[in-house]
């Protein structure tokens, strides 16, 4: 791993990465780390998903898509017994 200095920063930076890191519990390392990591879209924060990232991949159901899908295929959830004997 690499180690980075960072000259001359500025105390209300300062102060706010150091209450954070008192917050969290964490190390003044740590802190500064996850918050690059988070900055760059290297990690999720707490309840942050993927999933908008990708919508131009994919489509999304409405509600009423959703219920004509469950509709159509609630044949398949359905056990005849006869196929199992």
């Amino acid at each position: 791993m690499k180690s980075i200095t960072i000259h001359n920063l500025d105390d209300p930076l300062d102060t706010l990465i150091r209450e954070k890191a008192k917050t969290e519990g964490l190390s003044l390392n740590r802190t500064i780390k996850k918050l690059l990591a988070e900055a760059l879209g290297l990690s999720l924060k707490k309840g942050e998903g993927r999933g908008k990232d990708f919508l131009d991949l994919f489509g999304v159901w409405s509600n009423e898509e959703v219920k004509e899908f469950n509709k159509q295929v609630g044949d398949l959830e359905k056990i005849d017994r006869e196929d199992w004997a």
